[in-house]
């Protein structure tokens, strides 16, 4: 069995805050809803890049997991968004024909002003 005092002395050694998570990012709605979405997945979109990537410290980058708040896109349109960057993943490099990806009439403009504001 190990010695008490050794475990104590490693649980002193460890950080209390949570390891950073690298591979994952957290994109937050207009109304507060919180996808959590893979990092690589959403570099899709040019201007997620740039905050994530980009020089100078962005408050997007702190914390243990990135998170970034969209004041603008509504929790529907930001779903078929991430929706978009997953099929864009699985699709991309691929020989056509491809699957559509359908979209819902009424939501087409919501959708297209988000998706030129995240650069997709």
């Amino acid at each position: 069995m190990d010695d008490p005092e050794k475990l104590r002395a490693l649980a002193l050694d460890d950080d209390d805050e949570p390891e950073p998570q690298k591979n994952v990012v957290k994109l937050i709605s207009q109304e507060g809803h919180e996808f959590i979405v893979d990092k690589d997945v959403v570099m899709a979109s040019g201007t997620i890049r740039a905050m994530l990537n980009g020089p100078g410290l962005w408050k997007e980058t702190s914390g243990t997991v990135p998170e970034i708040q969209f004041e603008s896109i509504t929790t529907t349109v930001l779903e078929k968004i991430i929706q978009y960057f997953y099929y864009k993943k699985r699709y991309d490099h691929t020989p056509a024909p491809l699957p559509s990806f359908k979209l819902e009439v009424d939501s087409i403009v919501k959708i297209l002003l988000a998706s030129n504001f995240l650069d997709c």
